[in-house]
């Protein structure tokens, strides 16, 4: 029984919303028979909390519970427990039992770590852990929500980037400063990450895209390294369990509130240093798993709304992979989904969102693509999401693969630029046709829409990190507990000689090369360019394409990498200057192949002779000619990229200007040979050049 003044409240908006007095608390539910909400005083494990029942007459309007409570203060601890039939044949998984996470709650207690079966909607002690009712109460461990208040509204003014100047940098907040060697005072936390704006700053990097900051169990991985013993984390975080709320343990100071502060305070320091933020979010599925998963929240607070069912609804679609798919075309989870979107937006000032295994965005609550999904339309036309950057990985776990068919002005991550540009690059047959129109834009993909759709990239999070790529030509991945299996099989990669990262000078010569080729390939390429956080300094996590669960040295980036390979770290940053410097490399409309204003083609191909492309099976031979004019530039660009295993001896085609060609690019030289400063570039003597194998050749003129 409670004590404190309460009133009926109002049904919006959703959470917790505080005011002078107190707090209004209003949560959906509409296959509940009862809601309570539950004030704690601590996060001891040992506080069972101040129960307030709601009346399900005065504290109702049609499918949302509400509440007003007097004398709640900021940083008041809260959940729900919430009543209704336990009927799994209807999909029905009410347990009073299971304290539950406020799906609108901006913050939640960063110290929790419960126990699992603790959780459960079952009963861990029946025979093969049935599907049943569990008495089991999950208070202690779980995690308790937070009352904040919303901040003044002090923050600089958003940066809107276009697209075209973008240059994305994906990172692991915890990982980007942890590792000892960052140099950082509050090393794995979003104040650490303020500690390194001068540095990417200095590389030319303008946006950052973090991996999943909203509230995750690390210790939800059951594994351990077989090795070692250790054990395994969720180190990456696509479980979310609450998706208004920045992970606590990313937090320098307080757990129960400061991370919320502490996350605006990045943000706001990010945008004066010109700097956007991307939340990677996974909204595609929950931490709550299959029907053998805990019970954190939306599973106890609807779960035939919130998730997908199959026709015998004890049981979860799993388009995601991860044990259950969300109802995202379901109205109430469609508004949800928004809601959220726009506080990221509207009060911890975000600037785009990269959508985890996006394709299930565009299911219907059947788990059918639809030709022009809702919510896709939605977000995109969302008054206050308008000027966010919104990027899809555009295929799920469930075979769905969409890469350029999302709509509107979404963009989306080109798996097939990462995969063309790699197959090319180790010399693979029938590549270089691909190779030029990844190039190019792809304008395959993105017909009707424009290179600017497509974010390119050669590694992500997902996959081996560069220097991996060339380092093994086979996964590494026992000590993720797995006996090998997970991760992918097909990585379009090279060992170049011996499988691993002991090996002669000339084989780590000819790795260094191949860096240096994909990063020029990156930045040369029509499209947004994304850098894996550590590539430019050849980051290492051994042959580990998958290191999802290593909270360790494998996938913490080594700050003495940096030093140690200061010449691929000065090329990257070069490269990415060089981007930067001429619009005929960040082209908003593709290119045609059609004579311009100046007489020449906007774009020509060319081989050992001028305007005589090879795009024969073998061929492993590139080159092209920008017209500078046609992009408004002042320079001309002959690229050529030779991915054979042979020096060719090339005619150069002449140059749209008329003007000498200059070198300004030669990878098969090294520093300082490989990228030539402005204005002390050399002019090429008579129209016959060599290209050596495995390089990448840039002319200017």
């Amino acid at each position: 029984m409670s004590y404190r003044k309460t009133l009926p409240g109002l049904p919006l908006p959703y959470g917790a919303t505080l005011d002078d007095h107190g707090a209004q608390f209003s949560i959906f539910s509409r296959h509940a028979t009862g809601v309570t909400l539950v004030l704690f005083s601590s996060a001891d494990p040992a506080d069972s909390g101040e129960e307030i029942p709601f009346d399900p007459i005065t504290n109702r309007t049609g499918d949302v519970w509400h509440i007003r409570v007097e004398g709640v203060r900021e940083g008041q601890l809260y959940g729900y427990r919430i009543d209704g039939d336990y009927r799994p044949s209807d999909g029905l998984r009410f347990n009073r039992h299971k304290l539950l996470v406020d799906p609108y709650a901006r913050a939640v207690t960063g110290n929790f770590a419960w126990k699992l079966s603790d959780a459960r909607g079952y009963d861990p002690t029946a025979p093969d852990g049935a599907d049943s009712f569990s008495t089991i109460d999950s208070a202690p461990g779980a995690p308790r929500c937070v009352v904040m208040k919303n901040f003044a509204d002090s923050s600089p003014p958003p940066l809107n980037i276009p697209f075209e100047n973008t240059v994305i940098y994906e990172m692991h907040l915890k990982g980007f400063t942890c590792h000892p060697s960052s140099g950082v005072k509050y090393p794995g936390t979003f104040l650490g990450l303020i500690e390194k704006i001068p540095y990417l700053k200095d590389l030319g990097i303008t946006a950052v895209e973090l991996m999943p900051i909203m509230e995750f169990d690390e210790d939800e991985n059951l594994n351990h390294n077989p090795l070692t013993g250790e054990k395994l984390k969720n180190y990456w975080g696509y479980s979310t369990i609450s998706f208004f709320a920045p992970k606590g343990r990313y937090a320098h100071g307080d757990k129960t509130g400061g991370q919320v502060r502490e996350f605006k305070h990045m943000v706001d320091e990010l945008h004066r240093a010109g700097i956007e933020i991307i939340l990677d979010v996974v909204i595609n599925h929950t931490a709550e798993g299959d029907h053998l998963g805990p019970t954190l929240c939306f599973r106890g607070i609807d779960n035939p709304i919130y998730y997908m069912l199959k026709d015998d609804k004890r049981y979860y679609q799993n388009f995601s992979g991860c044990g259950n798919t969300f109802n995202c075309n379901h109205p109430i989870v469609r508004n949800f989904i928004l809601d959220c979107l726009k506080y990221w937006v509207m009060e911890m000032k975000v600037d785009g969102f990269r959508f985890d295994l996006a394709s299930i965005l565009g299911r219907d609550q059947n788990g059918i693509i639809q030709q022009n999904p809702p919510l896709l339309e939605w977000i995109a036309e969302e008054p206050v999401l308008r000027n966010t950057k919104l990027i899809a990985e555009a295929w799920d776990a469930a075979g769905a693969y969409q890469v350029g068919d999302f709509p509107g002005r979404w963009a989306d991550w080109n798996g097939r630029f990462r995969d063309d540009v790699r197959r090319f690059w180790r010399g693979d047959e029938n590549s270089a046709g691909n190779f030029a129109t990844r190039i190019t834009g792809s304008s395959d993909l993105y017909e009707g829409k424009g290179p600017l759709h497509s974010i390119n990239f050669i590694t992500c999070h997902d996959g081996f990190t560069l220097n991996d790529l060339v380092s093994f030509s086979e996964k590494h991945n026992i000590e993720n507990g797995e006996e090998n299996r997970d991760g992918e099989n097909y990585n379009f990669s090279h060992n170049y000689g011996k499988e691993g990262l002991e090996v002669p000078r000339h084989i780590d010569a000819l790795r260094r090369r191949q860096i240096k080729n994909f990063i020029a390939t990156l930045f040369l390429s029509q499209g947004v360019p994304m850098l894996l956080a550590g590539d430019e300094f050849r980051r290492t996590q051994k042959g580990n394409n998958n290191a999802w669960c290593q909270d360790n040295e494998t996938s913490w980036v080594n700050w003495d990498f940096k030093n140690l390979n200061s010449e691929i770290f000065r090329f990257t940053k070069e490269m990415i200057a060089f981007r930067a410097a001429h619009p005929a490399l960040r082209r908003k409309d593709f290119f045609t192949g059609l004579p311009q204003g100046n007489g020449a083609l906007d774009i020509s191909w060319h081989g050992i002779k001028p305007f005589e492309p090879d795009w024969s099976a073998e061929s492993g031979l590139v080159e092209c000619v920008i017209n500078g004019a046609a992009s408004g530039d002042y320079v001309d660009f002959f690229m050529a990229f030779n991915a054979s295993g042979l020096h060719h001896r090339i005619e150069l085609p002449p140059s749209p200007s008329g003007q000498p060609w200059r070198l300004k690019i030669n990878t098969a030289q090294e520093y300082p040979g490989d990228f030539t400063p402005d204005g002390r570039e050399e002019a090429i003597t008579g129209s016959i050049m060599f290209v050596q194998r495995m390089s990448t050749v840039v002319l200017i003129a």
